[in-house]
């Protein structure tokens, strides 16, 4: 019969970094928000760095981390698991943390485009697990888009042009979410982390261990 101790205390594993893509307006914001605020999931949102100015309502080390362009020269090359330059500031994700919350056991979430996406897979590899999140249709994305009334006409249409050419990548994810109900999507998406979970190689050496003792039974 297994023992008590070895039911509550379960395998040791090693962490998952689940990465979240969408056009805008396909919901991924709303499904990253709604992940990270069930705390059965333990979920810890990856937290880049930037050379852009600070806004007012940004604290540092929570939105992001803010640095110098020197300082991001310096961690390009061997800190960082992806970056890019956007309008002229430079963003990327610092390696360590993320480490060190898979050692753990713990998960890590990252959301980033296509771009980044492929950065972090080459550096990670099967460490990572990659969602797209489609919208129903173009009408609803385009609906979802201007509902926000945050963007002129002229923003709305490149967003949508470049939504075309991000939706042209799914074949690059593991998984894809079609985002016609909201709360689908979100049981989806938990259900994908806990199968993810349970992976072989990510429990290997925990797993060995307690069949040695299941074994000695």
């Amino acid at each position: 019969m297994t023992s008590l101790a070895m039911v509550l205390s379960p395998p040791l594993r090693r962490g998952v970094v689940m990465i979240l893509s969408s056009p805008s307006g396909a919901g991924k914001t709303t499904l990253t928000r709604m992940l990270l605020q069930d705390r059965d999931l333990d979920l810890t949102l990856s937290i880049s760095v930037t050379t852009r100015a600070r806004r007012s309502s940004e604290v540092d080390g929570i939105h992001y981390r803010f640095i110098t362009e020197k300082q991001f020269a310096a961690m390009r090359d061997a800190e960082l698991l992806e970056w890019a330059e956007v309008h002229g500031n430079f963003y990327g994700t610092p390696r360590a943390p993320v480490e060190a919350i898979l050692a753990q056991g713990r998960d890590c979430l990252f959301d980033i485009d296509y771009q980044g996406t492929r950065q972090v897979r080459e550096k990670m590899g099967a460490d990572t697990v990659t969602v797209f999140i489609l919208p129903p249709s173009m009408k609803e994305l385009r609906a979802r888009l201007e509902c926000r009334a945050e963007d002129a006409a002229e923003v709305i249409e490149r967003r949508l042009q470049n939504a075309r050419k991000e939706i042209a990548r799914w074949k690059d994810y593991d998984y894809v979410i079609v985002n016609d109900d909201l709360q689908r999507s979100f049981d989806d998406l938990i259900a994908i982390l806990r199968a993810e979970r349970q992976r072989r190689p990510r429990r290997e050496r925990g797993i060995a261990e307690f069949v040695e003792k299941l074994l000695s039974e």
